[in-house]
């Protein structure tokens, strides 16, 4: 009866303790090198849909709400004829300013706060 005890104490004890074992998986929120060569961005394909989903949102950035206005028919036209992009430099953007300051919180990813710098680094096509 002792050994069954024992066993049974050894058999909870190890459950116990490898249970408690597990692997975090860390996923880099970073971009390799945020200053290293702009990698090519597309306005319609990389941002309108990332502006539609975090930005053209009711009372944000639609008509009538807060400039620049980020609906899909309208926004190219308002980022980049209404001062929000310097194209000799970048990173003094108002539009990259307010992406990794205030409102940091609607695009959280790294990923995507680099495809808007690598667009205004590129030039700010409409393509």
């Amino acid at each position: 009866m002792k050994r069954i005890k024992i066993s049974l104490a050894l058999i909870v004890y190890f459950a116990v303790v490898l249970s408690s074992c597990y692997n975090d998986v860390v996923i880099p929120t970073a971009a390799a090198d945020p200053d290293g060569p702009p990698q090519p961005v597309s306005f319609k394909a990389d941002l309108m849909p990332l502006f539609n989903k975090s930005c053209a949102l009711s009372g944000c950035h639609v008509s009538g709400a807060h400039k620049p206005y980020m609906a899909s028919d309208v926004s190219f036209g308002q980022i980049t004829n209404g001062g929000f992009v310097n194209t000799s430099l970048p990173k003094q953007s108002i539009l990259y300013l307010m992406i990794n300051g205030e409102m940091r919180e609607y695009i959280p990813s790294a990923v995507d706060r680099q495809k808007v710098y690598d667009w205004i680094r590129n030039g700010a096509q409409n393509n």
